[in-house]
């Protein structure tokens, strides 16, 4: 088994791990509700830290706003900046907490304390039992959004039970013969969607998108026929479903929690890799972190 199979099937465990360090001395420096926060990161954790901001805007705990961490808006004020990386040590994101220092209160949420985001941000929230060895992220990115949900007393353990059906049941049907993929989301469930498609395309090399899901009719449609899929991740707008199966296009949903549904795409994206005889460990052009050279003098 490659290590991403590994770190897929543990996330049951990490999450109930993560779930169970939001409410003690482990959190601290996580947001207070009513406080006004940004969150950031890079790839995949860009990706969550809009599902986060998502959900703690949605639910009323305060202004919550997501970015990459090479887009910044330093002209903004922020009570905190919340950053996700799990190696600790991709150049945009020391970049910017470095430049925050004493501006602006920082915490980290890593898988590995040992590395410069130790000293670079305020405060460190340490998820070393969600670490990975590969490098496509699966674990560490759904465990991080757990304990971020916890924190904001949103998580169940239905969605851990989720997970383990999403590990345990068969993928749909003819899923691995398809040629593209639309994923779709609502609200905090984009950042799942666009997360969906990134994962596909590191281990797998599939053709994906992502989008809103109320933006789909508004022209990403036309590429729905036989042969592609759309996968829809929590409630879908009302006549989407049947718009999109009139066109030929599988159309992918289901009851379970949103985030557990993000572990059937990761099981779909190693079974096409598989499929395809890649190795999802070491895709193609891509490494465990981004760490730029320093400009020329």
């Amino acid at each position: 088994m490659s290590y991403a199979e590994t770190e897929t099937a543990s996330q049951p465990d990490c999450w109930r791990r993560a779930a169970a360090l939001a409410g003690g001395p482990g959190a601290v420096g996580l947001p207070a509700a009513g406080e006004r926060i940004a969150v950031v990161g890079c790839g995949t954790s860009f990706y969550m830290a809009q599902a986060y901001a998502g959900l703690r805007e949605g639910s009323g705990q305060g202004e919550s706003d997501a970015f990459a961490a090479s887009e910044f808006p330093f002209d903004r004020g922020y009570d905190r900046v919340v950053a996700l990386t799990r190696s600790g040590t991709t150049t945009e994101v020391l970049e910017l907490l470095n430049r925050l220092r004493g501006a602006t209160r920082t915490v980290a949420v890593t898988a590995d304390p040992r590395t410069p985001v130790r000293t670079a941000a305020d405060d460190l929230v340490v998820l070393d039992f969600a670490d990975e060895r590969s490098v496509v992220q699966t674990r560490f990115a759904t465990t991080a959004l757990t304990l971020l949900r916890a924190h904001l007393g949103l998580h169940s353990e239905q969605a851990v039970a989720d997970a383990e059906t999403a590990l345990a049941e068969p993928l749909p049907d003819g899923l691995l013969e398809c040629t593209q993929f639309s994923f779709l989301g609502r609200g905090w469930t984009v950042g799942l969607a666009h997360e969906a498609a990134l994962k596909m395309k590191e281990a797998s090399l599939s053709w994906t998108e992502s989008y809103p899901a109320m933006e789909y009719r508004h022209g990403p449609i036309s590429i729905s026929t036989a042969g592609t899929a759309t996968w829809m991740f929590g409630e879908a707008p009302e006549g989407l479903a049947e718009q999109v199966r009139a066109t030929g296009a599988a159309w992918v949903d289901g009851p379970l929690d949103p985030l557990a549904d993000l572990v059937r795409v990761q099981r779909l994206a190693l079974a096409r890799a598989a499929a395809r005889g890649l190795d999802p460990d070491l895709p193609r052009h891509l490494s465990r972190s981004v760490v730029l050279d320093p400009p020329s003098p």
